[in-house]
């Protein structure tokens, strides 16, 4: 009888310890209801042999994917079903989360805002390692090959002594450097250049801030006012930032309209179009977009692709090892799966957003009245065994 009353009060012992270290996961959970990517776990009890009470057997993560919310920072990311984002530490050592809290450090690497550990993924040429955007912050300088011009030029506007004038033409050279042209117009003289009836020739000079003259020649427009095959283009050649270099000015296709023309009684209206080249220029803006590549904007609104996120899974992701609350380590029987988003089973990419936590606060509260229960229970429990001694020992006492 006493061994039966006793074994009772050890039984109760354990609920007791059992509903304590479960209500400690829940505690857990809650307190991380608002850690990104944050995975929730359960508490699973298990009865010991010969009826000697219960203990926790172990805990098991909740794989679910949590909420997504957008963001106002464009280097947040969240995974829009399967995978884990990659990080690395100083040591080397490899470590996942389903957190995308990542920004670019001054190095120009991408990195876990919490951690710093450094985001793993493919360089532009297929390279696995740390996402790196040091060698993509400005593009280089690239030097002006061609100007368009483009508009009317009225042939009776202009005479030898009254010419027209293109100012502001800003062009650059290998070294980004800008230089400010200047092309001038003149009516070439019928003596020296015959022309067909209702045709205009054009005497073209090209100069630089200094008044200078770094090219010249003819342009023809014929009767309907459209460029003349053989003259429709002006090529100056110049020492700029101390390297040759030749710029062609366009007046447009022969026999067409769509550059500049030539047409009797339309207002003057010749202007010149840059086509290329420009000066180092920084970047803007960057995002991800749903393949995890990241789509780099420059000041001169001109979009690249740079470094692309890389994904990684596991056979049992419920087995990996909780670190520091968002990072996760695998078993070492299991091997990584890596790839990239949105190929085979891995999900698509969501930018300027986080996965929140996968804690459903509503389950985690009805658990816990559960659990206070079953330990008001297994309290009681041992009360009254207590009781129960307590009477034994005194009637014993009596006899």
């Amino acid at each position: 009888m006493t061994s039966g009353i006793m074994q009772a009060l050890y039984n109760s012992v354990s609920g007791l310890f059992g509903f304590s270290q479960s209500l400690d996961t829940i505690s857990n959970n809650i307190s991380n209801m608002n850690t990104p990517g944050f995975r929730g776990s359960d508490s699973f009890f298990e009865n010991v042999l010969d009826d000697d009470g219960t203990k926790i057997a172990g805990t098991g993560a909740d794989t679910s994917q949590g909420q997504i919310e957008q963001t106002s920072t464009s280097t947040d990311v969240a995974i829009q079903g399967e995978g884990l984002f990659i990080l690395k530490d100083p040591q080397g050592n490899l470590y996942y989360t389903r957190s995308g809290q990542f920004d670019f450090n001054a190095s120009g690497q991408l990195e876990d805002s919490v951690n710093k550990y450094l985001v793993q993924g493919y360089s532009p040429t297929g390279s696995f390692g740390n996402i790196d955007i040091s060698s993509l912050k400005t593009l280089p300088a690239v030097a002006t090959t061609t100007v368009n011009m483009v508009g009317n030029i009225f042939s009776t506007s202009s005479t030898s002594s009254s010419p027209d004038t293109i100012s502001n033409i800003t062009v650059y050279d290998a070294l980004g450097t800008a230089h400010t042209l200047t092309m001038t117009l003149t009516v070439a003289s019928s003596s020296t250049t015959p022309t067909t009836s209702g045709s205009s020739t054009w005497n073209v000079a090209i100069t630089d801030s200094s008044g200078a003259t770094l090219g010249s020649g003819q342009v023809t427009f014929d009767q309907t006012g459209a460029p003349e095959a053989g003259a429709n283009q002006v090529t100056m050649t110049a020492n700029l930032g101390g390297k040759s270099q030749s710029i062609a000015f366009n007046f447009g296709t022969p026999g067409s309209l769509s550059g500049a023309t030539g047409i009797s009684g339309e207002p003057t209206s010749l202007a010149a179009k840059v086509q290329d080249g420009h000066g180092v220029i920084g970047i803007s803006s960057e995002s991800f977009d749903t393949n995890g590549v990241l789509q780099l904007t420059y000041a001169d609104g001109s979009t690249h692709a740079g470094p692309q996120l890389a994904l990684a899974s596991f056979p049992d992701e419920g087995s990996m090892t909780e670190i520091q609350g968002n990072l996760y380590l695998p078993p070492q029987t299991q091997t990584a799966q890596i790839g990239r988003p949105g190929t085979d089973i891995f999900g698509k990419i969501d930018g300027s957003s986080l996965e929140m936590s996968n804690v459903d606060l509503t389950k985690e509260l009805a658990d816990m009245i559960v659990l206070q229960r079953g330990y008001q229970a297994s309290s009681r429990v041992m009360t009254v065994s207590s009781d129960m001694l307590q009477q034994l020992y005194d009637s014993t006492r009596g006899s």
